[in-house]
């Protein structure tokens, strides 16, 4: 670190930094946990600009830039090094604050322009199998009393949607249709964009059994708010809470990898069966609310088992 290592930031930084975020808050619409990351890289950016010297956009440069991303890596301002991916979120929160300060006029350039993120390995999305989603339901509905009904019904409301688990929590009752053949929820998603997906008779009857002989228990204990899924004191179910509920329910079920399962993988899951079921990809991407068909495609990669197994069965000399 230089000399600025103890400065604060100028007040010129740290209210570009604040118009930024306001910018997006209003017009972009981003949700509180997006704005909330992009608020902590921001301020971990500033910071780093101060010990080089900058005390306004116009004087930072690409150096700055390429010195801030390889820090971030490393860990050399001082802060928690990042791996790849999160890295990568930095930097394009990097790359957005430097183009609104350029259109604002705060800085003659856009220094970050040609800065790439470092290369993340591309994985696939963890899933498992439709054994174990049935193991892991099955768990989450064990036991007396309104608990166990809903949290089998949310459960299977995520699996049957593929929903994030911030869109399933913040359902309320009248964003359910539970018509026979004809179930339905509408998500917001990211930015607040609305998506209405199916819902699967599985997912329907859990989520009438809830709603008939365990909301209204739960919901005693509260003010009757709209949310769908509440919790012990009739307030809207969180998302943390949730997540427990999928993490007990896998200990309990006994699966491989139990420690491993997320809301997401109930996701990952969701568009991975679909897609092994024969579901066009353009449908799954609609299905789980991504603006671009590419990163529903990371679910169509073929594993080396999936390769083996088709050339054995379809080659006419695979096998003697």
């Amino acid at each position: 670190m230089g000399d600025g290592a103890d400065a604060e930031p100028s007040p010129a930084l740290v209210g570009a930094r604040q118009a930024y975020l306001d910018h997006l808050a209003v017009e972009r619409g981003l949700s509180q946990n997006t704005l909330t990351a992009y608020r902590r890289d921001l301020d971990r950016y500033v910071r780093f600009l101060t010990t080089r010297g900058r005390a306004e956009p116009a004087q930072v440069t690409e150096s700055d830039v390429r010195a801030f991303v390889t820090s971030v890596r490393t860990g050399e301002d001082g802060s928690r090094p990042l791996a790849a991916s999160s890295t990568a979120r930095v930097v394009a929160a990097v790359h957005g604050w430097h183009r609104f300060c350029l259109l604002e006029g705060l800085s003659p350039s856009d220094p970050a322009g040609e800065v790439r993120p470092p290369s993340q390995p591309r994985r696939l999305p963890k899933a498992i199998s439709t054994a174990e989603v049935e193991a892991v339901l099955e768990a989450a509905g064990t036991g007396e009393g309104p608990v166990p009904l809903r949290d089998r019904a949310v459960l299977e409301l995520l699996y049957s949607t593929g929903a994030r688990i911030s869109e399933a929590v913040g359902l309320d009752v009248d964003d359910l249709s539970l018509e026979p053949g004809l179930g339905a929820a509408r998500l917001w998603g990211k930015g607040g964009k609305e998506r209405v997906v199916p819902v699967g008779s599985f997912a329907r009857d859990a989520v009438e059994a809830y709603l008939v002989r365990a909301r209204p228990a739960l919901a005693a204990g509260g003010r009757g708010g709209p949310a769908l899924f509440l919790n012990t004191r009739g307030a809207r179910l969180s998302r943390q809470s949730a997540w427990a509920v999928l993490r007990q329910a896998a200990r309990r079920s006994g699966i491989g990898r139990a420690e491993d399962v997320s809301p997401h993988t109930l996701r990952h899951s969701f568009a991975t069966h679909l897609l092994a079921g024969g579901a066009d990809v353009r449908v799954v991407q609609e299905l789980l609310g991504h603006a671009s068909v590419t990163t529903t495609q990371i679910y169509t990669q073929v594993t080396p088992d999936t390769l083996r197994e088709v050339y054995v069965a379809a080659h006419p000399r695979a096998l003697r």
